[in-house]
């Protein structure tokens, strides 16, 4: 008998990260890799195992997410053992202000998606050109839209406000909050390594060339650093962060900015590669000895304990902080810097722990419990899926036919 499989996918502008997943109830990963440079000269193609031993590294031309799309699922048919792809997950970066949690993807789906398309522009397009591409290659296999939102929706009132004028928001400008998915599988593994969250005040830091921040109470989310959009909150690899909105408005009247040079601006020249002039890369700047490398480092760590005292506001103290992401697993320097002057917090970090990359990096007896966790958001999607599976009365059925 073939083995059940589920693909998650996170579609890009011009990539396709993905993996494959047993589609069980504890969904084990198999195979994982990324498709680059869609729709652009010298496309990569790379395929690694569970053991993440790269199996497969070829260049060709994939001219669409359908072409992408096709190749990897004649990748997958290659693959060893006996295989049977029964479903599709896929990373959505927004659900708009009605969407709480996973939902199956039906024309309804899509065509809500595409009037969302002005809440995330750069996002939603390539999103719904991954379910486009699996639509128009393997109509027969059950989607999921997983959404980077729904794990904040129910913030507070006053978490999902802005000043604007309240008519604003009937159009949708408010709050919501991203990394959702990186944030519920965090969760999910301190409930299930003992931790009581119900009773505790949690910051989970998400750190990579995204970054965000959310502050948890009684096991729900109170606030977060990103807002309306991705490019709010920390600086990041290359998104500006929380930026003065006048300047903007000086952008365009003295420099003569269009909306477009502006995105481009804040989406994709700023943050560390902005300031360091060098790279969007942490371990590039930490090895660099480049004033401007560390003057971004130094930045990033200060604006990272800025929004982290912030959100203690939020939840009224402290008592647990996890450090997840590239950069919160990977980089003993930053954790150590943004912890270094927020004793005052209750943090204080065992730097033996930290430099050891222990699981717990906090002092015996500190008041703040610090910790380090790997997130997979791509798991997490495969989860939301075998649920979907699971309560599928007629995919059931086609499973006991099988």
């Amino acid at each position: 008998m073939a083995e059940r499989i589920i693909l998650t996918l996170n579609a890009g502008s011009s990539s396709l990260k993905f993996a494959l997943f047993t589609a069980s109830s504890h969904p084990k990963r198999l195979w994982s890799g990324a498709i680059d440079r869609i729709g652009l000269p010298g496309a990569c193609f790379q395929l690694s195992d569970a053991r993440k031993t790269v199996v497969l590294d070829e260049a060709g031309t994939l001219d669409n997410h359908k072409a992408a799309l096709t190749r990897l699922l004649d990748a997958v048919t290659s693959l060893p053992g006996s295989l049977e792809l029964v479903a599709v997950g896929h990373r959505v970066v927004h659900g708009g202000p009605a969407c709480d949690c996973p939902k199956r993807v039906t024309p309804a789906l899509v065509a809500r998606l595409r009037r969302l398309t002005s809440l995330a522009p750069l996002h939603i397009p390539p999103n719904i050109a991954g379910i486009d591409a699996v639509q128009a290659t393997r109509p027969d296999l059950l989607q999921v839209a997983c959404f980077d939102t729904s794990f904040h929706h129910d913030l507070p009132r006053m978490a999902q406000m802005t000043a604007l004028p309240r008519a604003f928001t009937g159009s949708g400008v408010r709050r919501y909050g991203f990394h959702g998915l990186s944030y519920e599988y965090i969760m999910e593994t301190l409930q299930t390594g003992g931790v009581n969250t119900g009773a505790e005040r949690i910051i989970i830091a998400h750190l990579g060339n995204g970054a965000s921040m959310a502050a948890i109470r009684e096991g729900r989310p109170v606030e977060t650093t990103m807002g309306f959009s991705t490019i709010a909150g920390l600086p990041m690899g290359t998104r500006s962060g929380d930026l003065d909105p006048g300047i903007l408005l000086y952008l365009m009247r003295e420099e003569g900015m269009r909306s477009d040079e502006i995105s481009d601006l804040l989406y994709n020249q700023s943050g560390l590669l902005g300031i360091s002039g060098l790279s969007r890369n942490m371990r590039d700047l930490l090895d660099s000895r480049e004033e401007g490398a560390a003057e971004a480092v130094e930045y990033f760590c200060y604006q990272a304990r800025l929004h982290l005292a912030r959100l203690t506001g939020a939840l009224g103290g402290l008592d647990r902080l996890v450090f997840t992401g590239g950069i919160g697993e990977n980089s003993v320097g930053v954790r150590g810097r943004i912890s270094a002057e927020l004793g005052y917090l209750g943090i204080g970090l065992d730097s033996a722990a930290n430099r050891a990359g222990k699981g717990v990096i906090s002092k015996p007896g500190a008041g703040v419990t610090v910790e380090v966790r790997a997130t997979d958001e791509e798991k997490m999607i495969a989860c939301h899926v075998a649920a979907q599976l699971a309560a599928d009365p007629a995919r059931q059925f086609a499973r006991m036919e099988n």
